[in-house]
């Protein structure tokens, strides 16, 4: 957590407070923002190692915050924190670009556990070089993926599985594979994979004709190579 750069997205100041603290004590480098508008702003404008938002934020709301900086392709790692806990506000969470999510009130060594892994992830630690799959290419010194040419907008934890799933191509990646490289030791709910994978169905396969991603039930997913396409 050493010099991270962490934007803290949260309305309440005791809250916001005891973030900081914690995090700095951590060697963190921390940056405020009081309300959705001037969080998604400081998050347009500044590279930052992981933003925590807030779900419950005035003026923009935590989910229209992390769609509009996934929109405009800012592939930072997004912790959301809520109030709320229920199946259908995390699947809204993933599906707007959060890699992570952590019910209030939470444990401050489990939030820094959270933001180690998803800001490791994030820098990669990966070789330098360029994977390629049938119509898909993932730079991973970019940490960039297209397909057919076109860009995809990839949240971290998405471009993660495709990168698992391109190295392993044809063959098939394990569901328990996923959750270990995602989660490590800590148990997901069991929605929490399959929101990410609807995400990254969304980018690679929906707009174009010929599927990939494909499901082998019970075991995993593989990536299909389309007809005539180099492998």
């Amino acid at each position: 957590m050493h010099n991270a750069q962490i934007l803290i997205v949260e309305d309440n100041p005791d809250v916001a407070g005891i973030l900081a603290d914690f995090l700095e004590s951590l060697g963190a480098i921390v940056d405020f923002a009081t309300n959705g508008e001037h969080g998604y702003q400081l998050a347009s404008d500044n590279n930052f190692d992981a933003i925590i938002l807030d779900l419950m934020l005035p003026k923009m709301d935590g989910l229209t915050v992390a769609e509009n900086l996934r929109n405009q392709g800012c592939t930072t790692p997004i912790l959301m924190l809520t109030a709320l806990d229920t199946k259908q506000d995390l699947l809204k969470g993933f599906s707007s670009g959060a890699d992570n999510y952590l019910p209030k009130p939470f444990d401050l060594d489990e939030l820094a556990a959270r933001l180690r892994a998803l800001i490791k992830r994030h820098r990669g630690n990966v070789a330098k070089g360029v994977l390629r799959y049938g119509s898909l290419e993932l730079n991973t010194a970019e940490h960039s993926a297209y397909r057919n040419g076109q860009k995809l907008v990839l949240t971290p934890t998405c471009y993660q599985i495709l990168q698992l799933l391109m190295n392993r191509a044809p063959n098939i990646v394990k569901r328990e594979e996923l959750i270990q490289l995602l989660w490590g030791e800590q148990t997901p709910s069991a929605d929490s994979l399959r929101s990410h994978m609807y995400q990254l169905r969304n980018q690679v396969d929906k707009p174009f004709e010929f599927p990939m991603i494909t499901t082998v039930p019970k075991v995993g997913f593989k990536l299909e190579s389309e007809p005539n396409a180099p492998e």
